[in-house]
């Protein structure tokens, strides 16, 4: 049997012409053929067809406009991936405190007080003996020797170096940390230094001197600002200056010399490191900042008067 035949005097089927498909779309240009790899490669992992084709704006990353939407999602995806964290920036450097001189000159004025008290023979004539540093009457209970022990010197070049060592590294500190804040610390430290060395060093032993305060202002200072850039992305050379310079400083200033203490600069040293490191954590340093600096000062001033009360009144 034949087809059906259309009915008559109607007219001739049409064929309907035919879609042409749409032009394939942009999702990434660039001048640098490496990065339209680059994308081509993550569009092939996900699936999507693609193609890369010379343009008069560079080299194009070419997709079919219904996946479009999806590769540059991937596209984004990937850029973010990709992109690298900018460098850490240093903390932003803290102004100095108005008043460091302060804690500089009183520091100053207490040595100079008690060498011109002991040698103008005021007061006990055995005032020296009590204040020396002994680990055995240490032991035995005298604790304020680890503070008075701070303020005697054998001779004038002694104190002479202990002044202007003292003066400039408790300056520094001050600067950093405020005046009060960095004496009380340096004189509890330097306290504690000398209470480990007649606790646990060798008997009969007997020190005196600033030195060991002097080596815990060093100790303070390089901790607080090695623990302020240690976090930074550089070399480590950069990260770890502080507290290298530190320990440079303590190998030349303090083992030279003829009966030089060596074990008390390591332990003052030590002890400011410490200070130094608790203090710079954020919640310490808050905390610190609420206590008035004339309150500090005075609380290191008062340490030092009860333990040369307790001396003389022994």
């Amino acid at each position: 049997m034949g087809g059906a035949q259309p009915p008559h005097g109607a007219p001739p089927p049409r064929d309907e012409p035919s879609r042409e498909p749409e032009a394939p779309v942009a999702v990434f240009v660039s001048d640098d053929p490496r990065a339209c790899e680059e994308r081509a490669f993550v569009l092939t992992a996900v699936g999507i067809p693609h193609l890369i084709a010379l343009a008069p704006a560079g080299h194009v990353l070419l997709v079919d406009p219904a996946r479009a939407d999806a590769a540059r999602e991937h596209l984004a995806r990937y850029a973010m991936e990709r992109r690298v964290p900018p460098p850490a920036r240093a903390p932003a450097r803290r102004p100095g405190h108005p008043l460091a001189w302060a804690g500089s000159f009183f520091y100053s004025f207490v040595l100079l007080a008690v060498a011109y008290a002991i040698g103008s023979g005021l007061g006990p004539l055995d005032a020296y003996a009590r204040g020396v540093a002994d680990a055995d009457l240490i032991r035995a209970g005298e604790w304020w020797r680890v503070i008075t022990a701070l303020t005697l010197h054998v001779d004038a070049p002694h104190l002479v170096a202990n002044l202007a060592a003292g003066t400039w590294f408790g300056y520094l500190a001050g600067r950093r940390l405020g005046p009060g804040a960095a004496w009380a610390l340096i004189v509890l430290m330097a306290g504690a230094a000398n209470l480990i060395e007649g606790l646990y060093g060798p008997a009969p032993h007997h020190s005196v001197g600033a030195s060991t305060a002097v080596f815990a202002a060093l100790g303070l200072l390089a901790a607080h600002a090695w623990r302020e850039h240690y976090p930074l992305r550089a070399r480590w050379a950069v990260r770890w200056a502080p507290l290298v310079g530190g320990v440079l400083l303590l190998g030349w200033l303090g083992t030279e010399g003829e009966h030089t203490d060596v074990m008390a600069h390591v332990l003052g040293f030590g002890c400011g490191v410490v200070a130094g490191l608790v203090i710079a954590r954020p919640v310490v340093e808050r905390a610190l900042a609420r206590v008035p600096q004339g309150v500090a000062g005075a609380f290191a001033i008062g340490v030092v008067a009860v333990a040369w009360g307790c001396a003389l009144g022994a």
